[in-house]
């Protein structure tokens, strides 16, 4: 049971410390849609989407105003367009073709983020694969809601360096082909080692193909809720501040459980898994930065910030696994440079390095993500620092992503603006030196050794 204190602390943490719902994430399969006819199969994709999805924002918000819960998204995950697409797809203009027709269904039952145009290529590449990756630019330039994910590696595969060296050149044509928004199209691509078929957060959301026909994912985010609640224990030592931690997610968790069992009993989906994710956005005081501070740090990047966030991402994950028997997705602390106020500091200040960033996905939710870098960094450079992030996914058997922005036209100490809750950010520097023959190898990374357990 719920009493009047628990009442009073949850509305504070929504009216004051940025507590919301960050997403309703509808999955549909869209394995019965498969043809062999690219009009017909448009058609069917539509169609199924939109039976499924047209009251998904209206439930939302009724939900929100019931609750006095704020869901700030509402979006939707499709079965990978790779898959949907193969038979009747021939050309990248056929698959272009799906994107437009999930960019339509979107924008008709009013979400903002539609995602699953994506492949999983982490062992190999069919033909489908490879002209769903190489229409990724057109697809993301000619559309405004369509996300698009591909899963480079996994612990029990390696890491297809194929895919790998071929993602750097699209990430490239992407920013370019999206120049006048500032390169605003590799906001809307990420690529994974060890994808989730659960993850409720753009851009990284499909369908996984082990899902029921049609399920409600819910991600809860706030970073600003577990700021306040470490002011009051400042000073004390360790144990006290985990517990802390753990108490306050665990919080955070029940109110993204009441809200996924009320949208899975009122669009009659089956509930899937409440994410999480210590999400943060461009609002002061939403920062997991400043959570990184309270603990100790003068800044994000300062010598312990690795150890920090491993604590803050282990409490987290603790927390929410005793508020509900599904917690699922990626949860735990998510870093974008863009999407955080703390993070971006810390880069103006010199604190917060790309290769410190790096070193920090080892122990956070995700990895590189929403990092700007200058618009000359070269395919193969790109490609290189995606490679050492899936390493890092593959050997510590957990999920990493690379969502990079080269921004077309702009360098080191200008700073690229996305707007809403993409945020802003700096232009990072990379290291310049070349990794060319190291991805121009081709070929695969075997699996690590603890990879082999049945």
């Amino acid at each position: 049971m719920i009493n009047l204190f628990e009442v009073a602390e949850t509305n504070k943490m929504i009216e004051e410390e940025n507590l919301d719902v960050r997403t309703i994430t509808l999955g549909i399969s869209l394995l019965d849609c498969i043809c062999d006819d690219v009009r017909r199969l448009n058609e069917k994709i539509y169609g199924k989407i939109y039976e499924a999805a047209k009251d998904l924002v209206k439930t939302g918000d009724e939900i929100a105003r019931e609750f006095g819960i704020p869901i700030v998204n509402k979006r939707i995950s499709v079965t990978p367009a790779a898959l949907i697409g193969a038979a009747a797809c021939r050309t990248e203009e056929d698959f272009v073709s799906v994107a437009v027709t999930l960019d339509r269904v979107a924008k008709d039952v009013g979400v903002n983020f539609i995602g699953g145009y994506s492949a999983l290529v982490s062992k190999g590449m069919s033909a489908a694969d490879e002209l769903l990756i190489r229409s990724i630019p057109l697809a993301l330039s000619g559309t405004e809601r369509v996300c698009s994910s591909v899963n480079l590696g996994s612990t029990r595969t390696g890491i297809n360096m194929d895919a790998v060296k071929l993602m750097g050149g699209i990430i490239k044509e992407t920013a370019e082909r999206t120049r006048e928004q500032d390169s605003l199209g590799c906001a809307k691509l990420v690529v994974f080692c060890n994808a989730p078929d659960d993850n409720p957060f753009m851009a990284g959301a499909f369908h996984g193909v082990t899902e029921s026909d049609r399920v409600i994912n819910v991600g809860v985010s706030g970073p600003g809720v577990v700021k306040t609640a470490l002011e009051q224990v400042r000073g004390e030592n360790f144990e006290v501040l985990c517990e802390t931690i753990k108490k306050t997610a665990f919080k955070v968790t029940r109110v993204g459980q009441l809200v996924a069992k009320e949208a899975s009993r009122l669009l009659g989906v089956p509930f899937g898994i409440v994410d999480l994710s210590l999400a943060p956005t461009p609002a002061v005081g939403d920062s997991v930065a400043d959570i990184l501070c309270e603990i100790g740090l003068e800044r994000a990047g300062a010598p312990g910030t690795t150890a920090a966030l491993a604590l803050l991402n282990d409490q987290v994950k603790k927390g929410g696994v005793m508020a509900s028997s599904y917690v699922g997705g990626l949860s735990g602390a998510f870093i974008p440079v863009s999407e955080d106020q703390g993070m971006i500091d810390a880069v103006k200040a010199g604190a917060l390095t790309l290769e410190k960033l790096e070193a920090m996905t080892s122990v956070c939710s995700v990895g590189l993500d929403m990092i700007a870098v200058p618009g000359d960094t070269t395919a193969s450079t790109l490609s290189g620092i995606i490679a050492d992030e899936m390493a890092i996914g593959m050997v510590n058997q957990k999920t990493t992503a690379v969502r990079l922005i080269p921004v077309a036209g702009k360098g080191v100490g200008e700073t690229v603006e996305f707007g809403g809750l993409l945020g802003y950010a700096p232009i990072m520097p990379v290291n310049r030196f070349s990794c060319d023959a190291f991805i121009d190898r081709g070929g695969r990374i075997p699996a690590p050794i603890h990879s082999f357990k049945n």
